[in-house]
């Protein structure tokens, strides 16, 4: 169990790391002219604002999240499909953007789009997905939207692996250190990957294949829960 958890948070800080390397040098021209540069005090602010929520909700139940819905496999094979056919509604029916810029969002859709990002704390909702579909609900562009959710990404994700950190830190193993190592370099390549591909993709693509992949990996997990049950 403790060489498990040393796996899930060195999983953590390589996608939190492929995530900043990506926006590194965005990110500190921002905070380089937020004091001279009122937009970008704003992004900054917007990102806390929109960050708050996870705050709240990941410290108040976190012990729930980890261990009941994460042992509930039916539960992330449901928000699989769930998540997917949401996706398909608002690809295919998508709200008319209104907001192109994420610096000037208002600030209630950036604590909005914290809030949806909640919704990620159930096993099988994509954190993504979620931030990226309550923003384009609330009339964020698809691009923008996919971008936000990029940079909300960083202190939520960093947030998570220090919290995680500071409540099992006395029960880590790094014995089977291999495995470990690998799991970690996986994460920070996958990360990457979708980080430099996604946006792009997204605004010539759409999210139909995201969902219909998600739809697929959903239903065979219930059927194979249902044939070893």
């Amino acid at each position: 169990e403790s060489t498990g958890r040393s796996f899930e948070i060195l999983i953590q800080l390589g996608a939190v790391l492929a995530v900043l390397s990506v926006y590194a040098d965005r990110l500190i021209r921002t905070v380089a002219a937020a004091p001279t540069d009122p937009f970008a005090r704003r992004f900054l602010i917007g990102i806390l604002v929109a960050f708050l929520p996870a705050v709240i909700v990941g410290v108040l139940a976190h012990d729930f999240i980890k261990t009941v819905l994460f042992e509930t496999p039916v539960l992330v094979c449901v928000m699989l499909i769930v998540g997917g056919f949401v996706l398909l509604a608002v690809d295919r029916w998508p709200p008319k953007p209104r907001f192109d810029d994420p610096t000037r969002y208002p600030w209630v859709t950036y604590l909005a789009i914290g809030v949806a990002q909640c919704l990620a704390m159930i096993p099988g909702v994509s954190r993504s997905g979620a931030t990226i579909v309550g923003a384009m609900l609330l009339g964020v562009s698809k691009r923008s939207a996919a971008e936000f959710s990029f940079f909300l990404a960083m202190p939520t994700m960093a947030g998570a692996f220090a919290y995680d950190l500071l409540k099992t830190y006395d029960r880590l193993s790094f014995d089977d250190g291999a495995a470990i190592l690998v799991g970690f370099v996986a994460a920070f390549g996958a990360a990457l990957m979708v980080v430099r591909v996604l946006l792009d993709f997204v605004s010539k693509h759409g999210y139909a294949p995201f969902a219909w992949w998600r739809i697929a990996v959903g239903v065979a997990g219930l059927i194979g829960i249902a044939l070893v049950g």
